[in-house]
C-alpha cells in the first residue's frame, strides 16, 4: 500500500504543479475559507486532477466525500493517496461491480451533503429517487458533463429537479477547451495505450460532432487518419463537411472503418445494422459518459466467442468469422485505459467547478430549483488567471471604444 500511496502522491503533485488556476484558487480559498463547515458530496472520475479539486475544496473548509462516477475510471493510487496523505473520505476503486458502484454513491449521500458535484448526474438522480431523504440537506450542486446536463434539463422540464444545479459543462472555460482539446488528446492516449497501434493511414469514424467530436476529428486528422463523421444534426453534419471530413450514416461508415469512436452522449450509436457490415478487424471505443453507445447486447448476440485480446481490449468473433474489437468494455476509454484529460485542460474545468460551487454557496438563496449557466464573470476571471500564468497580456478596451459599441445613433 505504501508504494501505491507514493505513486498516487506523485501523480497528485504533478497535476497540481501544472494547474496554475487551481493553485491560485487554492491560495485564495485557504485564506477566505468560503466553504467552512459545509459537507460536499462528489461523484467524479477519481484521478489526479479530480483529486486536486477535492483537496482545494477541503482547503476551503469543506468536508469532502468522493466516489467515482464510472466503474472503470478510478486511479487506485490516487484514491489511496487522497485517503492516506490528505485524509479525504474516498469510496472508489478501478473495476467496481455495479453493486459496488451504487454502494459508493450511496456512501456519498450518507454524509447528508449540503452541496453535490456530479459527473453524469447519477448522484443527483439517486438523491431524487432512491435517496429522497437527503434532499432536505442539499442546497445545490454542479454538473460537469453534456450527458448529465441533458438529464438534469429533462428533470427540470418535468418539474422534478428540487434544487438548483450549475451547468459547468456549458461554461466557456470548460467546453471550449476540455470538451475539444481535452477529449481530442485523451481519447487517443487511451486508444494507443489499449492497442499499441498506429492511427495514420486508417479510416477513423467519429460518431457525433459536438465539441468532443470536433476535438477527436481534429486530432485524428493531425495523426494522419482518414476521418468520417456520423451525425443526426444536419447543421453539425454540414459543419463537419466544411471542416473537410466525409459525412455518412453509421451503417455505411462501418463498412470501411478501421477505428470507430463514439462520443454522442446518447445510446445505441453502433448497433446490429452497423455490426453486420463492419469491416473485419475494426476496433471500437467509446468516449461518451455511459457504456451504451456501442451495443454490447448486439455484439454478444451476433458473436460466437469473446476473449481478452489485450489488457483493455476484448475480441469478438462473429458468426461469419470476422473479428471485431471493443476497448474498455465500451466505457470511457480515455479514463479506463488512459489517465484522462491533460492537467492543463482540467485546470480550467475544475476551476469552473470550484468557483461554481462557491458561487452556489453565496447565492443559493436567490436560485430556485433548475439548471443555471455559469456567470460570465467566472469564465472571465478564470481566463485572466490562465493567461497570466502563461505570461500573456491582452489589450484593454478604452472608454471611447465601449461607448462606440454601445451607441446606436452614430455609425462613424
Amino acid at each position: 500500500m505504501d508504494e501505491l500511496v507514493k505513486k498516487g502522491s506523485l501523480r497528485l503533485r504533478w497535476a497540481y504543479e501544472h494547474m496554475p488556476v487551481i493553485q491560485e484558487l487554492d491560495r485564495r480559498y485557504r485564506r477566505e475559507r468560503p466553504l467552512e463547515g459545509l459537507k460536499i458530496g462528489m461523484a467524479l472520475h477519481t484521478e489526479a486532477k479530480t483529486g486536486m479539486l477535492a483537496v482545494t475544496l477541503a482547503n476551503a473548509g469543506a468536508k469532502i466525500c468522493l466516489a467515482s462516477c464510472n466503474p472503470l475510471s478510478t486511479d487506485d493510487s490516487v484514491a489511496a493517496a487522497l485517503r492516506e496523505e490528505y485524509g479525504l473520505d474516498v469510496h472508489a476503486k478501478k473495476g467496481e461491480s455495479q453493486e459496488e458502484y451504487y454502494a459508493n454513491l450511496n456512501a456519498v449521500l450518507d454524509i447528508g451533503p449540503d452541496y453535490v458535484i456530479d459527473d453524469g448526474a447519477d448522484l443527483i438522480t439517486m438523491a431524487h429517487t432512491s435517496r429522497r431523504e437527503v434532499l432536505k440537506s442539499i442546497k445545490g450542486g454542479n454538473e460537469e458533463t453534456t450527458t448529465g446536463v441533458v438529464r438534469l434539463k429533462a428533470m427540470a422540464a418535468q418539474h422534478k429537479l428540487e434544487f438548483p444545479v450549475m451547468d459547468i459543462n456549458d461554461a466557456k472555460m470548460k467546453y471550449l477547451f476540455d470538451n475539444r482539446y481535452g477529449t481530442g488528446q485523451s481519447a487517443f492516449d487511451g486508444w494507443m495505450e489499449a492497442t499499441n497501434l498506429i492511427v495514420a493511414g486508417k479510416r477513423l469514424v467519429v460518431a457525433g460532432y459536438g465539441w468532443c467530436g470536433k476535438g477527436i476529428a481534429m486530432r485524428a486528422k493531425g495523426l494522419g487518419a482518414l476521418v468520417t463523421v456520423t451525425e443526426i444534426d444536419p447543421v453539425k453534419a454540414i459543419e463537419a463537411r466544411m471542416d473537410g471530413f466525409d459525412v455518412m450514416p453509421m451503417a455505411e461508415a462501418a463498412k470501411t472503418a478501421d477505428i470507430i469512436m463514439t462520443v454522442t452522449g446518447c445510446k445505441d450509436i453502433v448497433t446490429r445494422d452497423a455490426l453486420a457490415v463492419m469491416k473485419d478487424g475494426c476496433i471500437m471505443g467509446n468516449v461518451g459518459h455511459f457504456d451504451n453507445e456501442i451495443s454490447k447486447k448486439d455484439l454478444e448476440e451476433m458473436s460466437v466467442s469473446k476473449e481478452k485480446a489485450r489488457d483493455f481490449v476484448d475480441r469478438y468473433v462473429m458468426k461469419d468469422g470476422r473479428k471485431l474489437y471493443l476497448i474498455a468494455e465500451g466505457r470511457l476509454m480515455n479514463l479506463a485505459a488512459g489517465q484522462g484529460h491533460p492537467a492543463e485542460i482540467m485546470d480550467t474545468s475544475f476551476a469552473s467547478q470550484a468557483m461554481g460551487i462557491v458561487y452556489m454557496v453565496q447565492h443559493h438563496d436567490e436560485m430556485a430549483p433548475g439548471v443555471f449557466r455559469v456567470p460570465e464573470e467566472i469564465d472571465t476571471e478564470i481566463a485572466r488567471i490562465k493567461l497570466a500564468s502563461l505570461g500573456i497580456k491582452i489589450d484593454v478596451q478604452t472608454k471611447e471604444q465601449y461607448d462606440y459599441i454601445h451607441s446606436w445613433q452614430e455609425g462613424t
